[in-house]
């Protein structure tokens, strides 16, 4: 052990010992190497991967097709944004001492966004390189790198020799990044726990509570002309630019007595508009356009309480406009529905998180609010106390920036191998 490093048992001492980074590095490079994305065969190959090494570290393997068909019609499924023809669940569970309901889950999605333009990588994005101790890829930050931690931290629970008293799990879920599939499929096939750690990467920090999000549309009319004479028509762009401004003054609105776990975001329940289609016709006045975005939900905040909010904006913002007013935009609410969640104020997961991270070495990381939505308010509304702590920085997720350091992944290993023996016990 370095100076300084925080007196522990001798188990404690050689579970932190046990995690080895080349193992670690070998683990998280084959898993960026599967291009995971949402809805996309790979996202099965890489349940399959997880499972299999799951079951090579003697963990009972629970690996299940998800039914699609009721998740499409399952009054509490929280949606999708990406077709799918086939979707598995993959659950491992290190054998305890005493066999039944896990003491400590660990929740880890294995799916991906599109890398994008990849003339703006730096490589292949599904090629992992290492530069200057970070390891780059599509999915390495958000969150590989996180299923790994954990994955590692069960393998030096059981090279250390250590018996657990109760079982430890990790939920490898897919579909997160679209509404959280995996989680739900997993939470109603019956696996749960009594606390939750999700290893999302948090930058260093503990992550106690998130934001919703909804996914909307809006339609806009208008009256269709030729150019020439656009006064003669109504264009539905110069329409929907008096709605988005007035949905900008309304976002303004909402930021305001934001929780203070959020620090210096600007936008903990953002509205953002990500996708605007117009027009069949350069030359002529458009008469419809169809817009996508996304609505932060507010903590402790019912979804059905946001889009009512939502819509009654939009409704007064309509009524200020004559042509408005008589062809109002049309609302819907598409794809993922992500709830706000958080650890319930006070509970002993906080602390116990805190002191694993900081004897595995990361110090102690300050409590944060994050403004994206997860899986986090699936488990929590299961009644599974949970928080987020991983490695990597969220802000470089998404992009082809992406990457993580491998000594974060390290030592986020450290602190779940640490917690698991402190949550679950040993004999």
């Amino acid at each position: 052990m370095s100076p300084g490093t925080p007196a522990l048992t001798d188990l404690e001492a050689r579970v932190v010992d046990a995690v080895d980074e080349t193992w670690v590095v070998d683990r998280l490079s084959a898993m960026v190497a599967v291009p995971s994305v949402g809805g996309t065969p790979a996202e099965c190959d890489v349940q399959h991967l997880l499972a299999g090494w799951l079951d090579e570290l003697g963990c009972d393997v629970d690996s299940w097709q998800i039914d699609l068909a009721e998740a499409a019609t399952a009054a509490d499924a929280p949606g999708q944004e990406v077709e799918r023809t086939e979707a598995w669940g993959v659950v491992g569970t290190l054998p305890a001492a005493e066999p039944g309901r896990p003491a400590l889950v660990l929740s880890g999605h294995t799916d991906v966004v599109p890398p994008g333009d990849p003339t703006r990588w730096g490589g292949d994005p599904f090629v992992p390189r290492i530069v200057g101790g970070d390891l780059h890829g599509r999915g390495a930050c958000d969150m590989k790198a996180g299923v790994v931690s954990a994955l590692a931290a069960l393998a030096a629970v059981r090279t250390a020799g250590a018996r657990l008293v109760r079982p430890v799990a990790l939920h490898g879920v897919v579909g997160e990044e679209d509404g959280g599939l995996g989680a739900w499929a997993t939470l109603r096939r019956g696996h749960g726990g009594d606390v939750c750690v999700i290893p999302e990467p948090t930058a260093r920090a503990v992550v106690t509570a998130n934001a919703g999000a909804l996914t909307f549309r809006l339609e806009v009319e208008g009256h269709a002309a030729h150019a020439a004479m656009r006064d003669r028509g109504v264009s539905a762009v110069e329409k929907f630019a008096l709605v988005h401004a007035g949905l900008q003054q309304f976002e303004a609105e909402r930021q305001r007595d934001a929780d203070p776990r959020f620090g210096e975001a600007r936008y903990p329940y953002g509205i953002s508009v990500g996708r605007v289609a117009a027009g069949d016709w350069a030359s002529s006045v458009p008469d419809r356009l169809v817009a996508e975005g996304r609505y932060g939900v507010r903590l402790g905040e019912p979804v059905s309480a946001a889009q009512a909010a939502f819509a009654e904006r939009l409704a007064d913002i309509c009524s200020a406009d004559a042509w408005l007013a008589e062809h109002p935009v049309r609302l819907s609410w598409t794809g993922g529905a992500f709830a706000s969640g958080q650890l319930p104020a006070g509970h002993s997961l906080l602390s116990a998180v805190r002191a694993a991270v900081a004897d595995g070495g990361g110090g102690i990381p300050e409590e944060r609010a994050l403004a994206a939505g997860s899986d986090l308010r699936q488990y929590v509304a299961a009644g599974i106390p949970t928080l987020h702590y991983g490695p990597g920085d969220l802000h470089l997720a998404h992009g082809p920036l992406e990457r993580v350091p491998v000594a974060e992944v390290v030592t986020a290993a450290r602190a779940f191998a640490l917690l698991t023996l402190r949550t679950c016990g040993v004999r």
